[in-house]
């Protein structure tokens, strides 16, 4: 097979498949078969609507300050493909993955299948890491769990950061039928662990049936705030005191890194951590995106904030750093997919000015569309569209004040593109 840079594969992968998104496991299994691709390392899947990101970060960083050798697959990136496959806390090279896309291309032809994008990557993923043997492997739901690729694997200990509403073309209209497809990714008699606290009543009967070893927030697990530079972790076998507070910011974080600590707690037979590790890993954590603060005057944040749940925390975080700044900026440019009316009616009031650009992308919402609903939401009178962000990003830069903040939302494309032009 003729020798294929790594943006040649991507380009050939986003066409391989009829459908971008394509809920099932038969074709990605046979190819997993056709590689033996059975991990002897602990697995530890981590699915919900949002936070994901989150525990896998956390999980990664405190592993890694415990002297292991991890693999983590996340996404999607933000800036380059590479952002999704790391090992040892370095995205994997180009060649290194272009060398396992050749191999399940090999396997793919051999299993007469064709694959999407992500079930692509997550297959190179778990190559990788079997190939370089590495210690434990973390991997995160992409969407839903029952059918997302990710569950060819079985998991040592699964993960449920939380349980709300997105993705409901294809997991269901209510929070009960979305949290049973998440549930798809524990495993009869392996660990389970549960940060969101209102499970639906089908899904906690669900968890029952499948006599998973579960573990519930606020029951099996939990934590306490100590003052404001610390807190207590309360494990399902362990507790831990006097824990600085995540670098990670944001109101739900202590939520998402005891759902780290409960899964370490769980795993301690086969992945021995000490506090000393879960410090180090609790302060070094970092992720672009999630309610990150760029150095510098205007206070610039960035979170990828796309559903109703997400744009609540967005709301809190933004209301906890106080009421010195005197006007926000929203840069906002959002997927038409998504629920855009509630994520502008649950920040309305917290934002000044709305700079409102398109994704472009099939799914991208139009700005004029997007302006349109914020008028009739929010009769603001400071309404500017863009044909693209990074105009709406240059407007707030020369129209903000050093003591305004911008903050950019909506998608991983909308931060992805400011990123990218910063």
């Amino acid at each position: 097979m003729e020798s294929r840079s790594l943006a040649d594969w991507l380009a050939y992968l986003e066409n391989l498949h009829p459908f971008t998104i394509d809920l099932s496991l038969n074709r990605v299994k046979k190819v997993k078969d056709n590689l033996c691709l059975t991990p002897l390392f602990p697995v530890i899947t981590v699915g919900g609507t949002n936070g994901k990101g989150s525990v896998c970060a956390m999980l990664e960083t405190t592993l890694s300050a415990s002297g292991y050798r991890v693999g983590c697959y996340t996404s999607p990136h933000l800036l380059t493909f590479n952002e999704r496959i790391r090992m040892l806390q370095q995205e994997v090279g180009d060649a290194k993955i272009c060398s396992a896309f050749d191999a399940i291309e090999n396997a793919r032809l051999q299993s007469q299948v064709t694959l999407t994008y992500f079930e692509f990557g997550t297959l190179a993923a778990m190559h990788l890491f079997i190939e370089s043997n590495v210690d434990v492997a973390i991997l995160e739901v992409g969407l839903g769990g029952r059918l997302d690729a990710v569950n060819i694997f079985d998991a040592d200990c699964a993960i449920l950061a939380s349980i709300d509403l997105d993705h409901m073309d294809y997991l269901g209209k209510t929070r009960e039928e979305i949290g049973l497809e998440k549930i798809g990714i524990f495993r009869k008699d392996h660990y389970a662990i549960c940060s969101e606290p209102d499970i639906p009543p089908g899904v906690q009967i669900k968890v029952d049936e499948l006599g998973v070893k579960f573990f519930r927030i606020n029951q099996d697990f939990s934590y306490s705030t100590q003052d404001n530079c610390q807190w207590n972790f309360y494990g399902p076998q362990n507790n831990v005191y006097a824990l600085p507070y995540p670098a990670l910011r944001g109101v739900s974080q202590l939520r998402n890194a005891s759902a780290c600590l409960a899964a370490l707690d769980c795993l301690k037979d086969k992945l021995p951590v000490d506090n000393q590790a879960i410090r180090r890993g609790l302060v070094a954590t970092t992720l672009k995106g999630r309610f990150q603060v760029l150095p510098g005057y205007p206070l610039v944040i960035l979170d990828v904030a796309h559903n109703p749940a997400a744009a609540k925390v967005l709301a809190e975080n933004l209301d906890q750093m106080g009421s010195s700044f005197p006007r926000t900026y929203a840069i906002i440019g959002m997927l038409k997919d998504k629920d855009i009316a509630s994520v502008i009616q649950t920040l309305k009031n917290h934002i000044d000015v709305w700079l409102i650009g398109t994704i472009h992308s099939s799914r991208g919402a139009r700005a004029e569309d997007i302006a349109l609903l914020v008028n009739n939401i929010t009769h603001s009178s400071e309404i500017h569209s863009f044909s693209n962000l990074s105009d709406a990003y240059t407007f707030a830069q020369k129209h903000a004040s050093k003591n305004d903040r911008i903050c950019v939302f909506g998608s991983f494309y909308t931060v992805s593109a400011i990123l990218a032009f910063t």
